[in-house]
């Protein structure tokens, strides 16, 4: 089953919150992954992590308010909202 379809069953804010902190985290730990090889290549997979962890935080945070206010956006205009 894909993201797509199981997040169907979410509430819109959440579900644009983990859309977000899944793009933002792997866009993060593939910069962590290229800052690491091109500074430490030993120690690269903590820039995966030091980088990656705060942009999928970051990602959530802007997915939620994201998906808050088209929620609110969608009761504005007299839509039926999904969740």
């Amino acid at each position: 089953m894909g993201f797509l379809k199981a997040s169907q069953n979410l509430p819109k804010p959440l579900a644009y919150a983990l859309l977000g902190a899944m793009w933002c985290g792997l866009l993060g730990g593939v910069v962590g992954l290229i800052a690491g090889l091109s500074v430490y290549p030993p120690t690269a997979w903590a820039a995966v992590l030091e980088i990656g962890i705060p942009a999928a935080l970051l990602g959530f945070v802007a997915g939620l308010l994201v998906g808050a206010a088209m929620l609110l956006a969608d009761r504005r205009h007299g839509a039926k909202p999904s969740h």
